[in-house]
């Protein structure tokens, strides 16, 4: 077999230009970074999960649904306050994240609510979850379960609903 010596430069970038390729992260594909969910306590329905979301892309996109094998159903929820009296709703249209920018996912804002849970999550544990956004698909993510206690980072912003 012969070899071409004007063929291996040539096949040598390709290799590199495709291992390249592989490193560059995906502008269109939202970065999901800090996910945790709070640990539960004995009987408590639902959890909290709290995450953040950065659209690096051109286009704006929408976080429209999560999924859990851990979980019957997971929501995505809004926690606002009017006046004294704090209001949570899901959001069933789910949650713009438009470009260029980063969304929390804390304690007392946007959230996730995990529910219709077998067995509660326990500190130390990790959640697996899948998000689903509108142009970007899905992204498996894991969740580690973290106390149940508000990390000081949080600053007392602590529901008292299982951490949300």
């Amino acid at each position: 077999m012969k070899f071409n010596i004007l063929a291996a430069p040539m096949l040598g970038a390709l290799f590199l230009g495709l291992c390249g390729a592989a490193a560059v992260a995906d502008p269109a594909r939202p970065a999901v970074s800090e996910a945790y969910i709070r640990a539960m306590p004995p009987k408590a329905p639902v959890a909290g999960g709290f995450l953040t979301i950065r659209n690096d892309g051109a286009e704006g996109d929408r976080l429209v649904s999560v999924r859990s094998p851990r979980a019957g159903e997971v929501q995505i929820h809004e926690m606002t306050m009017n006046g004294s009296v704090m209001k949570m709703r899901e959001l069933p249209d789910g949650l713009p994240i438009p470009a260029g920018e980063t969304v929390v996912l804390k304690p007392g804002g946007f959230h996730l609510m995990f529910m219709q849970i077998p067995a509660p999550f326990a500190e130390g544990q990790t959640v697996e979850a899948t998000l689903v956004f509108e142009k970007a698909g899905e992204v498996a993510l894991p969740f580690e379960v973290r106390a149940m206690r508000p990390a000081p980072a949080d600053h007392g912003h602590d529901t008292g609903h299982s951490g949300h």
